[in-house]
């Protein structure tokens, strides 16, 4: 099966980057303040590296191309659980909630666009 990267490159760049930037080197703290309301302060610094880890190979499964409908599957509940989870016991640490809402559903078009296109194979012109 051909893989156009232009398609999962930047799919997978949005999971790698939360997961090691976000979570991991805790580039963006606010991650784990909501991983922690929802959590408990005990397991949020534990259960947000857990988190990025999570993310970091999701993202790579993206770059792999394998089983696309089964990960975009995965992806799309990942969102609707985080996105449900984060506006009903985190909503005050969000910048915006109904924004992030949007912003999600047009990743996962993507990602679905990404999961049921058919890769062109492309031929340079004699």
């Amino acid at each position: 099966m051909k893989c156009d990267r232009w398609l999962s490159i930047p799919i997978a760049g949005v999971w790698i980057f939360h997961g090691l930037y976000s979570k991991i080197l805790m580039g963006i703290p606010r991650h784990q303040l909501i991983v922690e309301r929802i959590l408990g302060e005990k397991l949020g610094n534990r259960f947000t590296l857990v988190i990025g880890v999570l993310e970091i190979l999701l993202g790579l499964w993206v770059l792999s191309c394998l089983r696309k409908k089964i990960c975009a599957t995965l992806q799309t509940s990942a969102l609707v659980i985080m996105n449900a989870l984060e506006i009903s016991l985190a909503r005050d640490l969000l910048y915006s909630p109904w924004g992030m809402v949007a912003l999600n559903l047009a990743f996962i078009a993507a990602i679905w666009f990404w999961a049921t296109r058919e890769s062109i194979a492309f031929s340079p012109k004699s």
